[in-house]
């Protein structure tokens, strides 16, 4: 089926006690068994959930992956994903991943005897130099939040796959979803959302989702999920499931105004540089058309300052400062302040998510309010 078909369908069949076209919430921490042994294919809740299940089915499509467990959030999908990393050994990772992957990389992971090199991932020479003999996992983030870097998944993946020893490769697509990349088909192992974002699409619930090629990796997966018990509850999973219904139309949209405000935010003249991968002027730009059917919402520009940059997200009204994003609405933030806190400020600056650097989720308003919004900010 095309992807719009599979977005409402997939995982969605009708009710079958009540013929209900929209997927019940099964809202129950146990289920009768009828004898000792004998059962509907649910025991507990935390374990299975036919909601939860609608959900990942739905997603196993959508990203043609063999599998999909989901998470309470975005973090507890990639701790859950990082437990396929053992003491000794080593992991290869963007150097401009999110935040909160970098404070649990090296707040709490490594901790358990895990090393780490983060390094420009957009250089494939330079991944290829950071691998080590025990490194057994490459994480990837493309688009990277905030500076908006593509790596090539394809070529990254066959690093790793070559390595000896081998070594898996799991892809944020949070930015992307699958509606503009799909990481699985270029050579991925894993993929991972926050299903906050653009997923869900309604700044309503917050979840994650790790997507895995291999029916092994799924079963791994299904362990620790259960043995964790991070799950997402079967309200948040009906609600992402409502959400994806309307994935594409949004998408679209999203891309549409995004493309828009970049555009015009580079020819403004307060503004010092524009990052965004739809733009012919982005070092990946190329690689972006070839990996992605569309350069999605998120765009990032340098004001120069924190104090312009803080004048200027005071002025703002129709876009909301707060964290997160993917939403209809649309969301600026301050990366160094929000996203990107927990990462030490030199660093930062060095990454190039200075003081003065602003990131803006895209929505689907009528991109002239939107425009006309950033551009009174500006000139005040």
């Amino acid at each position: 089926m095309g992807f719009s078909t599979d977005c409402i369908h997939a995982g969605n069949a009708p009710d079958p006690t009540t013929g209900a076209v929209s997927v019940p919430i099964y809202q129950t921490s146990t289920y009768v068994q009828e004898a000792l042994g004998k059962h509907k294919g649910y025991e507990y809740a935390r374990t299975q959930n036919p909601t939860r299940k609608a959900l990942e089915e739905n997603l196993t499509v959508l990203e043609k992956g063999a599998g999909a467990r989901a998470f309470a959030s975005g973090m507890a999908a990639i701790t859950a994903v990082s437990t396929f990393v053992k003491a000794g050994e080593h992991v290869v990772c963007s150097n401009m991943t999110y935040g909160g992957t970098y404070r649990y990389y090296t707040k709490i992971l490594a901790r358990y005897g895990v090393t780490f090199s983060f390094v420009d991932t957009s250089d494939i020479e330079t991944v290829r130099k950071a691998f080590q003999p025990s490194t057994r996992l490459l994480h990837l983030e493309s688009p990277t939040n905030p500076t908006m870097q593509i790596c090539d998944i394809a070529a990254l993946s066959q690093i790793a796959h070559a390595h000896e020893g081998g070594a898996l490769v799991v892809v944020d697509n949070t930015f992307a979803s699958p509606f503009f990349q799909k990481p699985l088909t270029l050579g991925a192992d894993i993929v991972v959302h926050s299903t906050t974002k653009f997923l869900n699409g309604h700044s309503d619930s917050v979840g994650g989702i790790a997507v895995a090629k291999s029916a092994e990796h799924v079963e791994w997966l299904s362990f620790v999920q259960n043995s964790s018990g991070a799950i997402l509850s079967p309200f948040d999973s009906w609600l992402v499931l409502r959400g994806i219904k309307t994935l594409a139309a949004r998408m679209e949209r999203h891309e549409s105004n995004g493309r828009a405000i970049a555009a015009h935010l580079a020819g403004h003249p307060k503004i010092h540089k524009v990052n965004y991968p739809g733009l012919p002027d982005h070092p990946q730009h190329a690689l972006a058309k070839r990996q992605m059917t569309g350069f999605g919402a998120l765009i990032s520009f340098e004001l120069g300052s924190y104090e312009k940059a803080a004048a200027f997200l005071a002025k703002v009204r129709l876009c909301s400062l707060g964290e997160s994003l993917g939403g209809v609405e649309t969301l600026i933030s301050h990366p160094a302040t929000m996203t990107h806190a927990s990462i030490p400020e030199d660093e930062r600056n060095r990454l190039g998510v200075t003081p003065g650097l602003v990131r803006i989720s895209v929505g689907i308003e009528d991109v002239e309010d939107l425009i006309a919004d950033l551009d009174g900010a500006l000139e005040s």
